[in-house]
């Protein structure tokens, strides 16, 4: 006799929900890679080589091409796995032992998150392979979780290889499970939740629906609230404005979405013309003479055209550090009136905890939202303490030093150390912390950074930053606009960083001309 399986019964306000949502929220961060399925699929040398990597847990792809050495690639280095040369027979045989490609030229191995893309010949023929290794990472949605929980409607941005699909697999399964919520995932590629019919049990109780190519993902969108009726659709990559339009029109009838976009940044996101309706849209509109000068503005303006089809974003800077803007539609009305943006940057801490902190953005530089330090806090990273104490002595400067990067005003090193890039700094870019660097350990050079840092943080440094900040903006503009290349006013090498990473946010290139005092940044 068949055995019945009782249906799954959630009481999300009863206790017993209550303790398990505490424990989730407690879990460290646990992976499964299902990394045997994938080294299964791949010819017997390659395979051999993997298997003695030491390091295989941070594995991130194999590289197939037709004629060349097979490669592993690791977040650091690159290991070539054979001295031989890759053969239509070892393609062959890993194509054999895979689902079959879809219109977007990608494929997996059933029931897991691995995703191997081809790459063809003009007539069709895959001459290449690009064996990705999914991961299942049960623990980094804590970061968010509070944001996906509220119920609002939730956008990440990020670069390739980020962790957005990750981060958005385990949002519905927490959403699923946790609460009980009717979750669909539409799965283009099956991306999410794996090859084959059975999702992955990575989303948890969350229904999948599956795209068969990326043109369909609008449809099939529309087709899950239509015929299911979910409290959460789940989006990976939104890249068209059929997609973005589609999005809107599920907002529209109350259903919470949690998707991914293209872009690093809100700002990124808002100068896509594809996508920017995601976040209201933008239009010029011209103002009358009496408006204008009561906003001081020029005539011709940028608004915002609609409410934002997304509550929250989330840029994801890092595997573990994200920035949140909260309020899309008043965050997108303060970057068009040219106006510092406030948002809030969080990561996990040394004790796993999510820690939090306001931060105000100038671009890329950004500083601690509250009362006014009366002393600069600094990081140093291979500068000599008690010199620079020395120097600051002489210019009658009182100096706080602090260990943590995510606390400091600034991180002052040298320009050996800056160009060799080691963790602190990279650490401190993506916080968004401005970096001095001083050319050499010596006493002149770091008096001059006194008097630049002086000039930055005193009373009328705040407004000459912003003036320089608004003057880089505007070549921003230009350039971008085809004009170009632009020179800058001179500056201190501290404002010229600040410049050079507002330019470098803008997807275009800068570099210093001149020599001091009227050296400056070249916007191309």
């Amino acid at each position: 006799m068949r055995s019945i399986k009782p249906r799954r019964h959630i009481t999300p306000a009863g206790s017993e929900a209550k303790a398990d949502k505490a424990n989730r929220k407690d879990l460290p961060t646990v992976v499964r890679d299902d990394l045997d399925a994938l080294l299964n699929v791949l010819p017997s040398h390659i395979r051999q080589t993997l298997l003695e990597q030491p390091d295989n847990s941070e594995l991130l792809e194999v590289v197939l091409d037709l004629g060349r050495p097979p490669e592993a690639r690791y977040p650091q280095r690159e290991v070539t796995l054979s001295n031989s040369e890759v053969t239509e027979s070892d393609i062959e045989y890993v194509v054999s032992n895979i689902g079959s490609f879809s219109g977007d030229n990608r494929a997996g191995i059933e029931r897991t998150l691995h995703r191997i893309s081809a790459i063809r010949n003009r007539e069709g023929r895959i001459v290449g392979l690009t064996c990705r290794v999914g991961r299942a990472v049960f623990g980094t949605v804590r970061i968010i979780q509070d944001l996906v929980e509220s119920g609002k409607s939730v956008l990440l941005l990020g670069r390739p290889g980020v962790g957005k699909t990750t981060m958005l697999r385990e949002v519905a399964r927490v959403l699923a499970d946790d609460f009980g919520k009717r979750v669909i995932v539409v799965d283009t590629s099956n991306e999410i939740a794996g090859d084959g019919d059975i999702p992955h049990p990575a989303i948890g109780h969350a229904r999948r629906m599956q795209v068969p190519t990326p043109s369909m993902q609008h449809a099939v969108m529309i087709e899950a609230v239509e015929n299911h009726m979910p409290e959460v659709i789940i989006i990976d990559e939104i890249g068209t404005s059929l997609e973005a339009e589609a999005a809107r029109t599920i907002a529209e009838r109350g259903v919470q979405l949690v998707g991914t976009a293209h872009g690093n940044t809100l700002e990124n996101l808002m100068m896509n013309p594809t996508l920017c309706d995601l976040v209201g849209g933008i239009q010029s509109v011209t103002l009358g003479d009496e408006e204008a000068r009561r906003r001081r503005t020029q005539k011709s303006i940028l608004e915002r055209k609609a409410p934002p089809t997304f509550d929250v974003v989330v840029e994801i800077r890092e595997r573990n550090m994200v920035v949140v803007h909260s309020d899309v539609g008043q965050a997108v009305d303060t970057i068009l009136r040219g106006k510092p943006l406030e948002a809030e940057f969080r990561w996990f801490g040394d004790d796993g905890e999510v820690k939090k902190k306001k931060v105000v953005s100038y671009g890329l530089a950004e500083k601690d939202v509250g009362t006014q330090r009366q002393r600069a806090k600094l990081c140093l990273f291979g500068v000599n303490r008690s010199k620079l104490q020395e120097a600051s002595r002489e210019k009658g400067v009182d100096l706080e030093f602090t260990s943590d990067v995510s606390q400091c005003d600034l991180l002052l090193t040298t320009k050996n150390y800056y160009r060799r890039k080691p963790q602190r700094i990279r650490d401190a870019e993506m916080l968004g912390v401005p970096i001095y660097a001083v050319k050499s350990n010596n006493l002149p050079q770091l008096r001059q950074f006194i008097d630049d840092f002086l000039l930055a943080k005193g009373t009328k440094g705040d407004s000459r930053v912003s003036s320089a900040l608004g003057e880089a903006e505007r070549a921003v503009t230009l350039v971008k606009g085809g004009g170009g290349p632009v020179d800058l006013s001179p500056q201190s090498a501290y404002i010229r960083r600040l410049q050079h990473m507002l330019v470098e946010q803008h997807n275009l290139t800068s570099y210093s001309v001149g020599k001091e005092p009227k050296r400056r940044v070249r916007v191309v």
